[in-house]
Protein backbone atom coordinates (compact mmCIF):
# COMPACT_ATOMS: atom_id res chain seq x y z
CA UNK A 1 0.00 0.00 0.00
CA UNK A 2 1.30 3.36 -0.44
CA UNK A 3 -0.34 6.88 -0.42
CA UNK A 4 1.24 10.53 -1.70
CA UNK A 5 0.43 13.81 -0.30
CA UNK A 6 -0.16 16.57 -2.55
CA UNK A 7 -3.18 18.17 -2.28
CA UNK A 8 -3.28 18.86 1.74
CA UNK A 9 0.10 20.22 1.57
CA UNK A 10 -1.21 23.75 2.69
CA UNK A 11 -3.06 22.54 5.42
CA UNK A 12 1.33 22.86 7.24
CA UNK A 13 2.00 26.53 7.85
CA UNK A 14 5.87 25.69 6.73
CA UNK A 15 4.68 25.63 2.98
CA UNK A 16 5.99 28.97 1.91
CA UNK A 17 4.50 30.13 -1.59
CA UNK A 18 8.22 31.75 -2.49
CA UNK A 19 9.41 30.88 -5.43
CA UNK A 20 13.23 31.03 -4.51
CA UNK A 21 12.57 28.89 -1.52
CA UNK A 22 13.98 25.54 -1.89
CA UNK A 23 11.63 22.66 -2.75
CA UNK A 24 11.77 19.61 -0.72
CA UNK A 25 10.55 16.15 -0.93
CA UNK A 26 9.45 14.07 2.03
CA UNK A 27 9.78 10.10 1.87
CA UNK A 28 8.64 8.14 4.59
CA UNK A 29 8.35 4.36 4.63
CA UNK A 30 7.32 1.88 7.17
CA UNK A 31 6.92 -1.87 6.02
CA UNK A 32 3.37 -3.16 7.60
CA UNK A 33 -0.03 -1.02 7.24
CA UNK A 34 -0.70 -1.35 11.10
CA UNK A 35 2.31 0.95 11.42
CA UNK A 36 1.07 4.01 9.98
CA UNK A 37 1.51 6.35 13.03
CA UNK A 38 4.88 5.47 12.71
CA UNK A 39 5.05 7.23 9.16
CA UNK A 40 3.22 10.20 10.87
CA UNK A 41 6.07 10.48 13.46
CA UNK A 42 8.70 10.29 10.82
CA UNK A 43 7.06 13.01 8.81
CA UNK A 44 6.53 15.52 11.72
CA UNK A 45 10.17 15.51 12.47
CA UNK A 46 10.78 16.09 8.87
CA UNK A 47 8.38 19.00 8.17
CA UNK A 48 10.03 20.57 11.02
CA UNK A 49 13.58 20.04 9.67
CA UNK A 50 12.46 21.74 6.44
CA UNK A 51 10.39 24.58 8.41
CA UNK A 52 13.47 25.33 10.44
CA UNK A 53 15.57 25.25 6.96
CA UNK A 54 12.80 27.37 5.29
CA UNK A 55 12.46 24.60 2.82
CA UNK A 56 8.85 24.24 0.65
CA UNK A 57 7.19 20.71 1.06
CA UNK A 58 5.85 20.15 -2.41
CA UNK A 59 5.30 16.49 -1.77
CA UNK A 60 5.08 13.62 0.56
CA UNK A 61 5.99 10.15 -0.79
CA UNK A 62 4.60 7.42 1.98
CA UNK A 63 4.89 3.41 1.42
CA UNK A 64 3.68 0.60 3.63
CA UNK A 65 6.02 -1.89 2.42
CA UNK A 66 9.56 -3.40 2.76
CA UNK A 67 12.39 -1.82 1.42
CA UNK A 68 13.99 -4.81 -0.35
CA UNK A 69 12.94 -4.11 -3.34
CA UNK A 70 12.26 -0.66 -5.26
CA UNK A 71 9.26 -1.21 -7.31
CA UNK A 72 7.59 0.39 -4.62
CA UNK A 73 4.71 2.59 -5.53
CA UNK A 74 5.73 5.62 -4.10
CA UNK A 75 9.55 5.00 -4.50
CA UNK A 76 9.08 4.85 -8.26
CA UNK A 77 6.57 8.12 -8.40
CA UNK A 78 9.52 10.01 -6.33
CA UNK A 79 11.78 8.89 -8.79
CA UNK A 80 9.91 9.88 -11.55
CA UNK A 81 9.12 13.43 -9.71
CA UNK A 82 12.77 13.77 -9.34
CA UNK A 83 13.63 12.98 -13.31
CA UNK A 84 11.52 16.08 -14.08
CA UNK A 85 12.95 18.49 -11.65
CA UNK A 86 9.69 18.69 -9.20
CA UNK A 87 11.59 19.37 -6.86
CA UNK A 88 15.06 20.20 -5.51
CA UNK A 89 15.62 18.14 -2.45
CA UNK A 90 14.53 14.89 -0.85
CA UNK A 91 14.46 13.94 2.64
CA UNK A 92 14.10 11.04 4.46
CA UNK A 93 14.39 10.27 8.21
CA UNK A 94 17.07 7.25 7.21
CA UNK A 95 18.45 5.62 4.82
CA UNK A 96 17.09 2.68 5.67
CA UNK A 97 13.69 4.36 5.40
CA UNK A 98 14.74 5.04 1.96
CA UNK A 99 15.74 1.73 0.86
CA UNK A 100 17.18 -1.39 1.86
CA UNK A 101 18.08 -3.48 -0.37
CA UNK A 102 21.54 -3.51 0.59
CA UNK A 103 25.04 -1.33 0.16
CA UNK A 104 25.30 -0.93 -3.58
CA UNK A 105 21.85 -0.47 -4.53
CA UNK A 106 21.08 1.60 -2.11
CA UNK A 107 23.95 4.13 -3.20
CA UNK A 108 22.95 3.82 -6.62
CA UNK A 109 19.71 5.48 -5.76
CA UNK A 110 21.44 8.36 -4.80
CA UNK A 111 23.74 8.50 -7.74
CA UNK A 112 20.59 8.59 -9.77
CA UNK A 113 19.16 11.34 -7.67
CA UNK A 114 22.21 13.02 -7.97
CA UNK A 115 22.19 12.69 -12.05
CA UNK A 116 18.81 14.24 -12.00
CA UNK A 117 20.32 17.59 -9.92
CA UNK A 118 18.26 16.22 -7.42
CA UNK A 119 19.79 16.73 -3.28
CA UNK A 120 19.34 14.28 -0.96
CA UNK A 121 19.94 14.76 3.24
CA UNK A 122 18.67 11.71 5.78
CA UNK A 123 17.53 13.20 8.92
CA UNK A 124 19.31 11.10 11.59
CA UNK A 125 22.49 10.51 9.67
CA UNK A 126 23.86 14.46 9.08
CA UNK A 127 26.42 12.44 6.79
CA UNK A 128 24.44 12.00 4.17
CA UNK A 129 23.52 15.63 2.87
CA UNK A 130 24.37 16.15 -0.61
CA UNK A 131 23.22 19.91 0.08
CA UNK A 132 25.69 21.39 2.34
CA UNK A 133 29.24 22.65 2.82
CA UNK A 134 30.69 19.13 1.84
CA UNK A 135 28.21 18.56 -1.05
CA UNK A 136 30.78 17.56 -4.01
CA UNK A 137 32.79 15.26 -0.96
CA UNK A 138 29.71 13.49 -0.04
CA UNK A 139 28.82 12.68 -3.48
CA UNK A 140 32.39 11.78 -4.11
CA UNK A 141 32.65 9.58 -1.23
CA UNK A 142 29.20 7.78 -2.41
CA UNK A 143 30.22 7.25 -6.03
CA UNK A 144 33.68 5.96 -5.00
CA UNK A 145 32.03 3.36 -1.97
CA UNK A 146 29.48 2.25 -5.06
CA UNK A 147 32.32 1.37 -7.20
CA UNK A 148 34.30 -0.09 -4.55
CA UNK A 149 31.18 -2.46 -3.64
CA UNK A 150 30.77 -3.23 -7.64
CA UNK A 151 34.40 -4.11 -7.38
CA UNK A 152 33.67 -6.35 -4.26
CA UNK A 153 30.74 -8.19 -6.14
CA UNK A 154 32.50 -9.27 -8.95
CA UNK A 155 35.55 -9.94 -6.89
CA UNK A 156 33.03 -12.45 -4.85
CA UNK A 157 31.87 -13.85 -8.20
CA UNK A 158 35.02 -14.48 -9.72
CA UNK A 159 36.33 -16.46 -6.31
CA UNK A 160 33.03 -18.36 -6.48
CA UNK A 161 33.36 -19.66 -10.06
CA UNK A 162 37.34 -20.08 -9.21
CA UNK A 163 36.19 -22.81 -6.31
CA UNK A 164 33.38 -24.67 -8.52
CA UNK A 165 36.25 -25.24 -11.01
CA UNK A 166 38.65 -26.43 -8.81
CA UNK A 167 36.05 -28.57 -7.57
CA UNK A 168 35.66 -30.21 -10.64
CA UNK A 169 32.18 -28.30 -11.01
CA UNK A 170 30.52 -28.01 -14.37
CA UNK A 171 29.58 -24.18 -14.68
CA UNK A 172 26.86 -22.81 -17.13
CA UNK A 173 24.02 -24.22 -18.37
CA UNK A 174 23.73 -27.93 -17.90
CA UNK A 175 24.31 -30.35 -21.70
CA UNK A 176 21.12 -31.43 -22.81
CA UNK A 177 21.33 -34.85 -24.74
CA UNK A 178 19.51 -34.50 -28.16
CA UNK A 179 18.86 -37.87 -30.40
CA UNK A 180 18.85 -37.73 -34.17
CA UNK A 181 16.66 -40.62 -34.00
CA UNK A 182 14.24 -38.58 -31.86
CA UNK A 183 14.14 -35.34 -33.97
CA UNK A 184 13.55 -37.13 -36.72
CA UNK A 185 10.76 -39.39 -35.54
CA UNK A 186 8.99 -36.08 -34.24
CA UNK A 187 9.64 -34.04 -37.25
CA UNK A 188 8.08 -37.13 -39.21
CA UNK A 189 5.02 -36.10 -36.84
CA UNK A 190 4.80 -32.84 -38.80
CA UNK A 191 6.00 -31.31 -35.67
CA UNK A 192 7.42 -27.34 -36.51
CA UNK A 193 11.48 -27.17 -34.93
CA UNK A 194 10.01 -24.77 -32.18
CA UNK A 195 7.38 -27.68 -31.29
CA UNK A 196 10.88 -30.13 -31.51
CA UNK A 197 12.63 -28.09 -29.45
CA UNK A 198 10.07 -27.74 -26.54
CA UNK A 199 9.58 -31.33 -26.84
CA UNK A 200 13.07 -31.97 -25.97
CA UNK A 201 13.72 -29.34 -23.72
CA UNK A 202 15.99 -27.49 -25.51
CA UNK A 203 15.89 -24.47 -28.35
CA UNK A 204 15.36 -24.45 -32.05
CA UNK A 205 19.06 -23.89 -32.69
CA UNK A 206 20.89 -26.73 -30.52
CA UNK A 207 17.76 -29.01 -32.15
CA UNK A 208 19.41 -28.14 -36.25
CA UNK A 209 22.83 -28.52 -34.64
CA UNK A 210 22.18 -31.81 -33.24
CA UNK A 211 20.56 -33.00 -36.19
CA UNK A 212 22.89 -31.88 -38.79
CA UNK A 213 26.06 -32.87 -36.90
CA UNK A 214 24.91 -36.44 -36.35
CA UNK A 215 23.54 -36.78 -39.97
CA UNK A 216 26.72 -35.27 -41.74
Amino acid sequence: MATSKLSSLAAHAQFSNNPDTMRVALYARVSTKDKGQETENQLCQLREFADRNGWRIVAEYIDYESGKASDRAQFQQMFNAASKRQFDVLLFWSLDRLSREGVLPTLQHLQRLTSYSIGYRSFTEQYFDSCGIFRDAVIAIVATVAKQERIRISERVKAGLATARHKGQRLGRPRVFVSRSRIESLRQEGKSWREVALELGTNTATARRAYALESS
